[in-house]
């Protein structure tokens, strides 16, 4: 295997070694696919676009001054000399991973969904709309900035992400919420009840109206969530965004001390909205950044076994954002998260099942930026308005990470793929308990699933962790994981 992950992500075979060695070497004692009913409708999912401001270094104080309508003519404009020069200097100070999406590559994104998704009737960004290390790279460019202004340009950039987003959808309902990234203070920093969240609150509710769109503001204000109506074609449907940075394992306030109240907060409003649906009889989508459960790449990478600790990586500080999603299962038809990059399906099951705790599909929406090599893509999803379930998605790649002379096309399709009839708590549950007692990933399945995981990546050549990597599907717990990733003979 002589491939290697780029923008210094591990090799293929480094990942196998570390993989192996944190957990092998440390063990302790069908039906036919479809696309819905005939009146279903077509929605579109977006992740982790890292919209990259500083590509041009040069053009950084043309934007900060320009109002958000006069950006694309700025970025679209000839590049400043030493432009690459600058860029590579700029990523090198900052110690970045990787690129992200820049004016091409987005602007191509956009082109391919105007075209690809032309009959969506709502948009759905689970959040990091903008560039990873964008207040070391500000701080850079503008090293004299005044107090305030990294803020307004923070909020520039949402501007621009979302504004541009919605034209090429026009009429189409754009329902935004914020990843690690999208802060005034820092990478998973962020302060509840701040000036951050009550002005950008008013970007991500524009596409509401009266009385919901002010409750929305209001709510997102104290701690970047709110609710929001599904498009009338889906009957008695809600979508709750969440803003779960909050309820992150690497949370901070801008100040860069912990702060267990927003998290506490959000959840509260979290249990008050299931249970009012649940009263009224609505169905429930709830979208956030950060997916619950265990990191499974950090827990490879961190360089020791967790065996015998029973401490693998997890993505949030605690397990109460499942066990309230898993509680009210029976109101819950779809969650959706982005943050890994990654094309996934996961399982959010409750420790025992009764009248309202039922087991959670999960979706994880892959990346629009390239950052760790993979090809920009989006999700085109279908939906049963009557029952507000996913029926299936097709993921929508492009062939390059420049956004130059690209062109867009099908990855897969999850009913052909899978052929399950559609992506609901009981599919994934048949799916994932195969892809487990795969060990090493021999079937068909789960060779689609690595083949499809990193986009315009083929991983098969991992199926030597598959193993670990497939307990994280429904195993959310540090405790369940463990197990399920420790027993056996490899």
């Amino acid at each position: 295997m002589e491939w290697v992950l780029k923008n210094g992500r591990l090799c293929a075979c480094a990942l196998i070694c570390v993989f192996g060695l944190a957990v092998f070497a440390a063990r302790v004692p069908a039906q036919t696919g479809g696309q819905g009913s005939a009146h279903s409708i077509q929605a579109l999912f977006v992740s982790d676009i890292h919209f990259e401001p500083f590509w041009d270094p040069g053009k950084a104080a043309q934007l900060a001054k320009a109002p958000v309508a006069e950006w694309g003519k700025i970025l679209d404009s000839q590049a400043t000399e030493g432009r690459p020069e600058a860029f590579t200097a700029l990523q090198k100070q900052c110690h970045a991973r990787g690129i992200d999406a820049n004016f091409a590559v987005y602007e191509s994104s956009l082109r391919a969904m105007h075209e690809r998704a032309a009959t969506a009737r709502f948009v759905i960004v689970s959040g990091d709309l903008i560039a990873h290390d964008f207040a070391c790279k500000f701080a850079a460019v503008f090293p004299k900035a005044a107090p305030g202004e990294y803020r307004a340009f923070v909020e520039k950039t949402l501007d621009y992400v979302l504004t541009q987003l919605r034209a090429t959808l026009s009429g189409v309902p754009v329902y935004a919420g914020l990843g690690n990234n999208d802060s005034d203070c820092g990478d998973y920093q962020l302060d509840a009840n701040g000036v951050f969240l009550r002005e950008s609150g008013k970007l991500f509710a524009a596409d509401l109206r009266g009385a919901e769109r002010a409750q929305a503001v209001e709510t997102f204000a104290a701690g970047g969530h709110y609710s929001v109506r599904l498009p009338e074609q889906i009957e008695h449907a809600r979508l709750l965004v969440l803003d779960d940075v909050f309820m992150a394992e690497r949370y901070a306030a801008c100040s860069g001390k912990p702060d267990a109240a927003p998290a506490a907060a959000q959840l509260a409003w979290l249990k008050q909205q299931l249970g009012e649906a649940r009263e009224k009889k609505e169905k429930l989508w709830v979208m956030a950044h950060i997916p619950p459960g265990v990191n499974a790449y950090s827990t490879a990478t961190k360089g020791k076994s967790f065996c015998a600790t029973g401490k693998p990586t997890m993505f949030l500080s605690s397990e109460a954002l499942p066990e309230i999603l898993t509680a009210n299962g029976d109101v819950i038809r779809l969650t959706i998260f982005g943050h890994t990059h990654m094309d996934e399906m996961r399982l959010l099951a409750p420790a025992k099942e009764s009248a309202t705790a039922k087991p959670v599909a999960v979706k994880v929406v892959a990346s629009i930026s390239p950052v760790d090599g993979n090809n920009p893509s989006f999700t085109l999803a279908t939906v049963d308005p009557e029952t507000a379930t996913l029926m299936d998605y097709r993921v929508i790649a492009a062939s390059n990470q420049t956004g130059e002379d690209t062109t867009w096309n099908e990855e897969y399709d999850f009913a052909q793929t899978y052929h399950e009839p559609a992506f609901t708590a009981a599919a994934l549950t048949d799916l994932i308990a195969g892809f487990t007692a795969d060990r090493f990933a021999q079937k068909a399945a789960s060779e689609s699933y690595l083949r499809n995981y990193m986009t315009g990546v083929d991983l098969r050549g991992l199926a030597i962790i598959w193993h670990p990597y497939a307990c994280s599907l429904d195993n959310e717990t540090a405790e369940a994981y463990t197990g399920c990733a420790c027993h056996g003979t490899p």
